[in-house]
């Protein structure tokens, strides 16, 4: 269907555009056409017809014909039949266009086949792509910019003023192969003088069925326009303005579900994120980085109970209990270490050098009955006289000055409020010996 198009033609260049040069031209009701890029039914539009009386008879038609006398006669687009009551209020868009096919089928048109016929002359006619809700305008128009002329049929009828209105209806046919993907019908287009002629001054219904025919040459061409010129008020050069649509990437539909995936995804990742976090404080990792030992965190696993119980809940005390056990294995196995040595291999000091054999020492290990095993437990009593006896006794107490010292450390370590709360061994209970201070340990 047409049922927008732009006419900005001047009054006369109307006649010239139909082909009528050499004609005698009448100009009707000229005043009330205005040129405008946005023609829509109700709007006045000059057309081409010919003159009344010249078709009365067949001399008078043949005259007509030599002299080609034509009116360029200001009409309203949208048919109003002639047999309309004169009370009902016109409705312009009911009869904008007429189907070709059945024009000689519907009597409001077949009666004005005979005499009725008329040409509009347009620069050019809009027509919309349908995508979805979504409609598309394009301008079509010749690739050299001359008028496009279209077939047409008119009628007047009176309304209950005695007022003659003058009204005419684009006839449409089926849309041709290159423009079928936009819409499935398109105006009849006249495009050369011999078809002006048949269809303005013919008789022969048969010519016109062969002239109704959609138009096939390669200079009809297209292009989109702004979307605004569909409002009837929307006048003026931008309505013609070529425009570049938008790509699928870009449609505010496509964009907006795009947008909502990317913020579904987002929220996902967010709400893993959380669920990882949760677990991670439900059921924490069971490696964490070994940070440097220091005497603290050592003392705290070894001389406190609750370490144990809260390293399986907090992750924090797990890590410093587990690290003070391991500590504390270590120095065990240093102490053992040491003390095998020291069994094996006694250090050759002046307090623990061997001493000749004498009958004092010889009577020391026979009335101890241990020899040098039992002197590591204690000192017997025996062994106070003599030579052997002070040699002993200042080895002894040199030993034990050192022995309170890493004594007094301990306590010192062990009085925070911390160790308080395991059982500790008294730390203050002196070793008699060496080697029961690291059987000990």
């Amino acid at each position: 269907m047409c049922g927008r198009s732009r006419c900005t033609l001047r009054a006369d260049d109307i006649p010239r555009a139909c082909y009528r040069n050499n004609s005698s031209v009448r100009n009707l009701h000229m005043d009330r056409y205005r040129p405008s890029y946005n023609v829509s039914p109700g709007h006045h539009l000059p057309v081409v017809r010919r003159e009344q009386g010249s078709s009365s008879s067949a001399s008078a038609a043949a005259a007509a014909s030599e002299s080609d006398a034509v009116v360029v006669h200001c009409m309203k687009w949208g048919l109003i039949p002639s047999f309309t009551k004169k009370s009902d209020k016109p409705d312009h868009y009911k009869m904008f266009n007429a189907r070709s096919e059945s024009i000689s089928e519907k009597a409001s048109f077949r009666r004005l086949i005979p005499k009725n016929r008329c040409l509009v002359a347009v620069e050019g006619f809009y027509e919309w792509k349908k995508d979805g809700q979504k409609k598309q305008p394009y301008y079509i128009h010749f690739k050299d910019g001359r008028p496009l002329v279209f077939a047409a049929l008119y009628d007047a009828w009176e309304n209950s003023e005695g007022e003659i209105l003058y009204t005419f209806t684009i006839l449409t046919t089926s849309s041709s192969s290159a423009l079928q993907w936009l819409h499935d019908r398109m105006p009849v287009i006249l495009g050369d003088k011999e078809s002006t002629d048949t269809w303005l001054n013919g008789s022969s219904s048969s010519k016109f069925d062969n002239m109704l025919k959609p138009y096939e040459d390669v200079d009809l061409v297209w292009y989109p326009v702004t979307p605004a010129m569909g409002k009837p008020s929307f006048d003026g050069p931008e309505c013609i303005n070529e425009i570049k649509l938008k790509i699928e990437g870009s449609n505010p539909i496509t964009k907006f579900f795009s947008t909502k995936a990317t913020k579904k995804e987002e929220s996902s990742n967010l709400e893993e994120k959380n669920s990882c976090a949760e677990s991670f404080k439900t059921d924490p990792p069971l490696s964490f980085k070994k940070e440097p030992d220091t005497q603290d965190n050592t003392a705290f696993s070894s001389f406190t109970e609750k370490g144990d119980q809260d390293s399986r809940s907090n992750p924090i005390s797990k890590f410093f209990s587990t690290k003070g056990i391991k500590e504390e294995e270590s120095n065990i196995e240093e102490k053992k270490s040491s003390a095998e040595s020291f069994m094996t291999d006694p250090p050759k000091t002046k307090s623990f050098k061997k001493e000749p054999d004498t009958e004092d020492s010889k009577a020391l290990s026979f009335f101890t009955g241990k020899g040098d095993q039992d002197s590591t437990s204690s000192v017997d009593p025996i062994c106070q006289h003599g030579p052997v006896k002070c040699q002993l006794k200042r080895d002894y107490e040199e030993f034990n000055a050192d022995s309170e010292k890493d004594t007094d450390e301990t306590s010192k370590l062990c009085s925070t409020p911390a160790r308080k709360k395991g059982n500790l061994k008294d730390c203050g209970d002196k070793q008699p010996t060496l080697f029961s201070y690291f059987g000990k340990s």
